[in-house]
């Protein structure tokens, strides 16, 4: 049987006094995540893996947090590609900070970090500029 890797995680953006620009921000975020693949292509990144709230007091409050999930055959020995794709996401998308748990049945559990150098990034600044972090955690198997 192949190895199986879970990746989870959440996206946060930023709270503002702006009720106008929460909700541009948030609509652009939600046409985003549609514009994923779906369905039977396997990318590493699909739109089925993301979700978030939609409406202020249903798990809304100030701050949008997009979460996700998936579970990948060996998805570590690809890593650098999958960061690429997230990375790119990232680069689309109205955020702060992000977070993402690899947990490895070999390698153990990872996580990755990426926090904003100016505590909030928009899609029309093109290139990120954020600090990123690892963590590790041992392996399963000791």
């Amino acid at each position: 049987m192949e190895s199986e890797s879970i990746v989870y995680g959440c996206i946060r953006d930023w709270p503002s006094p702006d009720d106008q620009e929460l909700r541009l921000r948030r609509d652009h975020n939600h046409r985003v995540l549609d514009s994923l693949s779906r369905g039977e292509a396997w990318p590493f990144l699909g739109r089925e893996m993301f979700a978030c709230c939609e409406q202020p007091g249903a798990g809304l409050f100030q701050t949008q947090v997009i979460h996700f999930g998936a579970s990948y055959p060996a998805v570590e020995y690809e890593w650098n590609l999958w960061v690429g794709e997230f990375e790119a996401l990232l680069r689309r998308l109205y955020w702060s900070s992000a977070v993402v748990h690899l947990e490895t049945e070999l390698n153990g559990i990872h996580t990755f970090r990426w926090e904003s150098e100016q505590g909030f990034h928009g899609p029309e600044e093109g290139n990120l500029r954020v600090r990123c972090a690892w963590e590790r955690e041992g392996g399963v198997n000791g």
